[in-house]
């Protein structure tokens, strides 16, 4: 066989060896844009098949193409995507971009880098068919849900105050579900969520106008950071491209979304002006009613967890009083009643409880079920969830109590003459209650923070009402996190004192147990 010459051994070699780094010169540079997918259709949401579509979609993928880069999706929560773009966009949860159904904001506009817009949004109302809501005018005394954080969430606070019972939510379609079974009694939400769902449940109805979110028209733009300035030039170009060519309307026009109309035509003159506009209305609160809504929201938890806790000390201690002194046929189910409520997450049993059962007892098509149904108020579920969940801990912590006192007190009260319920009740469980103070303490201040799970539930308590607060004012995440945090402080520590007080007036002053 003839040998190569060296010289030709040794290129081909070098090409072997640089193959690897041509194919690594050919991979496009990717284009990492954060979204919330829980957010839904029609902006990004999965098809039958399991793939991701939505309009937003479609437009990452078409500025990707034009940028010559990868569309790489970065999932993230809604409220908190910007934050995103405050780490390199090359770790994990980095993203180059914001596409996400985020309106231009004079707060965002002065930390990030904007686009150009790439819809232009109104309100919608909504409510159920069967409702009598006609107009805007309608809504005070009604509960509204609205997206926290959205420009829907700011239009109805300002324009009704606490004349509405305002519910938040990240998820859109537990709103519109809850609405289109009468358990809610309206909706705001951006046109293009709402004409989505219009055509999605048959039980939902537009009321009046869609109306302006101020006093500029609605834009959805892109935030990138103020560094990368010529991504931001390439974004607009495209942006601009998109618009003219009709590659937009196209997309847009869709009978999945249906979303092209005269707003969007009225872009087009916008490309020719000089952007973002210089009047963008500020958004930020004034220290008094930020102080008040915390101080509001702080008396939510407390509500939470006073009436909470006082179920979950009543279940608990019946619970126990069962496991210890009850037959196997009583003692078994209340030990895998514990067991269950205790390995599964709190958030969970909230969701089971506000939306699972309600959802069971409507599809009865009962009178009385769907009624109870109704009933089931998100209040009513995060006292009674909250209940439910601690019950299980304080069950064991009695049952320690129980067990920790000696039998030769439960064989003198019956040498005494004493029923065995009475012995219970007159000297066993006044001594284990000395036992478990300590531990039940703990769990209630516990509870306080554990109020927090209840805003998937549309209450708004302290954690659920800082979140909002940052939403609107991202220039005092300090010092609305040190008042945050000082009111929860506020409120557990004076407990924590009252418990040690109690527990060496129990202990000392009768001489009992240590």
């Amino acid at each position: 066989m003839k040998k190569l010459p060296s010289c030709r051994r040794f290129a081909l070699a070098l090409l072997l060896l640089s193959l690897p780094a041509l194919a690594t010169a050919q991979e496009k540079k990717p284009l990492r844009w954060g979204t919330d997918p829980t957010g839904g259709a029609p902006y990004i949401y999965r098809d039958k098949t399991g793939e991701y579509t939505g309009f937003e979609f479609e437009l990452a993928e078409y500025l990707a193409e034009k940028l010559d880069r990868k569309s790489v999706l970065v999932e993230g929560d809604w409220a908190n995507l910007p934050q995103q773009l405050k780490k390199p966009a090359d770790v994990e949860n980095g993203v180059d971009i914001i596409l996400n159904g985020y309106e231009l904001r004079k707060d965002l506009a002065a930390k990030y880098g904007v686009t150009r817009p790439y819809y232009v949004y109104r309100l919608t109302l909504m409510a159920s068919k069967e409702s009598d809501t006609t107009t805007w005018d309608d809504l005070p005394g009604k509960s509204v849900g609205v997206l926290g954080g959205s420009a829907a969430h700011r239009y109805v606070k300002k324009r009704y105050g606490r004349t509405v019972d305002l519910k938040t939510n990240p998820d859109v379609a537990n709103v519109m579900k809850l609405v289109n079974d009468r358990r809610m009694d309206a909706t705001v939400q951006d046109s293009p969520a709402a004409t989505y769902f219009l055509s999605e449940y048959g039980g939902l109805k537009g009321v009046g106008e869609p109306v302006q979110a101020g006093d500029l028209p609605g834009y959805y733009v892109i935030y990138y950071r103020k560094s990368d300035v010529e991504l931001g030039k390439a974004l607009d170009g495209a942006l601009s491209a998109g618009l003219r060519d009709g590659t937009f309307k196209k997309i847009y026009s869709q009978k999945k979304y249906d979303l092209w109309n005269a707003d969007q035509e009225a872009l087009l003159p916008t490309l020719d002006k000089p952007w973002p506009p210089e009047n963008l209305p500020a958004e930020e609160s004034p220290w008094p009613d930020l102080i008040e809504e915390l101080l509001l929201s702080a008396g939510m938890t407390v509500f939470l967890a006073v009436t909470s806790f006082p179920l979950a000390m009543a279940i608990g201690l019946t619970v126990a009083l069962g496991r210890v002194y009850g037959v196997r046929l009583v003692s078994i189910p209340l030990g895998i009643y514990v067991e269950v409520i205790r390995g599964t997450p709190l958030l969970l049993q909230l969701f089971f409880l506000y939306y699972v059962i309600p959802e069971m007892l409507l599809n009865t098509e009962r009178d009385w079920f769907i009624w109870l149904a109704k009933e089931i108020s998100p209040l009513r579920a995060g006292i009674l969830g909250l209940a439910i969940n601690y019950s299980a801990y304080e069950a064991e912590n009695y049952r320690a109590g129980l067990l920790a006192i000696p039998k030769g007190q439960m064989e003198a009260a019956l040498a005494l003459g004493m029923s065995r319920r009475t012995a219970i009740r007159r000297v066993v469980v006044p001594q284990a209650w000395r036992i478990v103070i300590p531990p039940v303490t703990n769990d209630f201040i516990a509870l306080f923070k554990d109020t927090a799970a209840c805003s998937i539930l549309f209450v708004t308590e302290l954690t659920r009402k800082y979140n909002e607060l940052f939403n609107f004012n991202r220039d005092l995440v300090i010092e609305l996190a040190f008042l945050t945090a000082g009111l929860y402080l506020a409120m557990s520590y004076p407990l924590a004192l009252l418990a040690r007080r109690l527990e060496r007036r129990l202990a000392g002053g009768k001489g009992g147990h240590p």
